[in-house]
């Protein structure tokens, strides 16, 4: 069957309110792990994680850090405006420059209450940036106005003064954490900590990689221990992680896109740890399999430009790259020749990938990850991992009370080669 031809209705569980986590726990590395490997399912906790991981295996996290995405303007008349931050509107070279832009930005957004604004700027009230600056403590104002209106959101630019604080700082001191709708609380002071990684680096991300929240230095340094090593990949995770997928079948659902940041010396990693390699997180994941495809296009086209490289969400299932059939190191050295013919030591692109039942994994070996949505994309991810066992391992997580989705317990699921 083509992954277009997928009911989405088969991938659904019971999944009662109850069973969601609405704050993490006390200890990060306290949360419950099922590790699935063989058709065989076990349990543990995250902190013991390294002593199922096999010595000399490669983990790769995404550092991407949560940005504050959420601000809140009141309006003259008393009404409250949401901007939801989803993405730069803007071509980009990298995250961080847009992210330390003075003055003012535009970006792609959500707006909550969008029909109450007519038009004109938001004046958020001003604010005292915290000192450890040179300029020692000042007052900032932000303002907002509504540029213009996509088909899936809006372009809205926003400014602030004094101009000198970047992008980042105003954000930190406007800007709300955008927890997950289904948590259904407020953020707080402890979201700010909790709901970003320890390893958290580059600022971009609307929703955390909640796979890496489990991880301490503890645990990293019982990685040390076994000679497991780790790198790191950026994917900026989008709003779209949490899409529900409303078509009766897969062909009718768009594939949110997210911006992936690679360096040259973390692909040689990648090559040099082929067939050893495990994905922390579902976007860690998408941006390993994404990589090995674009590998896959500099073969079979050696002079494609970096605006034709990235992954479409069918790309994968489609002549030619689903006729094409090479090793891991093969791609991936194909795309670090590419970079360097094309003076590039980052590849700053996006990727759509849409990993579904019928996809056979390239890159990873197995997925540490938390347990994901009923007809979600993510979900659909699992199950290309390890087939029709998702529903015994989502039943196993369900009646031994596992705590789910963004600050809940996870699963380390090693991939079953014929799911």
């Amino acid at each position: 069957m083509h992954p277009k031809d997928i009911c989405i209705a088969d991938f659904t569980y019971p999944l009662p309110e109850e069973k969601i986590a609405a704050f993490p726990l006390a200890a990060r590395d306290a949360s419950r792990l099922l590790i699935y490997k063989d058709g065989n399912i076990t349990g543990d906790v995250y902190r013991n994680i390294a002593d199922h991981i096999p010595a000399g295996s490669l983990l790769v996290f995404n550092n991407t850090k949560v940005i504050q995405a959420r601000i809140l303007f009141q309006k003259p008349t008393g009404g409250f405006i949401e901007i939801f931050c989803l993405e730069p509107y803007a071509e980009l070279t990298g995250y961080d420059v847009i992210m330390n832009k003075k003055g003012s930005v535009r970006w792609k957004c959500m707006i909550g209450g969008a029909s109450k604004w007519k038009g004109g700027e938001l004046n958020k009230q001003s604010a005292t940036m915290p000192g450890g600056r040179q300029a020692g403590n000042r007052q900032v104002e932000m303002n907002a106005r509504l540029l213009e209106k996509l088909p899936d959101a809006y372009v809205v630019e926003l400014s602030w003064q004094p101009a000198e604080y970047s992008f980042a700082e105003v954000l930190g001191l406007f800007g709300d954490m955008p927890l997950p709708p289904y948590i259904k609380r407020k953020a707080d002071e402890e979201d700010k900590e909790r709901y970003q990684t320890i390893y958290a680096k580059q600022e971009g991300s609307v929703a955390a990689p909640t796979a890496g929240l489990h991880f301490t230095e503890q645990v990293f340094a019982s990685f040390d221990k076994k000679n497991i090593s780790t790198a790191y990949v950026t994917l900026h995770v989008g709003a779209g992680t949490f899409k529900p997928v409303k078509a009766d079948v897969l062909q009718g659902h768009e594939m949110h896109s997210e911006w992936i940041d690679v360096d040259d010396d973390t692909i040689q990693q990648l090559i040099n740890k082929a067939g050893n390699i495990i994905a922390v997180g579902t976007t860690s994941l998408r941006t390993l399999e994404s990589l090995y495809w674009m590998g896959v296009e500099t073969i079979l086209n050696p002079s494609i430009t970096l605006d034709a490289l990235p992954i479409r969400q069918w790309d994968v299932y489609e002549e030619p790259l689903s006729k094409t059939s090479c090793s891991v190191e093969e791609a991936l050295n194909s795309l670090c020749g590419w970079m360097n013919k094309n003076g590039l030591q980052r590849l700053f692109t996006h990727t759509q990938i849409l990993i579904a039942p019928g996809y056979q994994y390239k890159v990873a070996k197995a997925i540490i990850t938390n347990f994901h949505q009923p007809q979600s994309t993510l979900l659909l991810l699992v199950s290309a991992a390890v087939g029709g066992a998702w529903k015994k391992i989502y039943n196993y997580a369900l009646e031994n009370n596992f705590r789910f989705l963004s600050y809940g317990d996870g699963s380390l699921l090693f991939v079953d080669p014929n799911p």
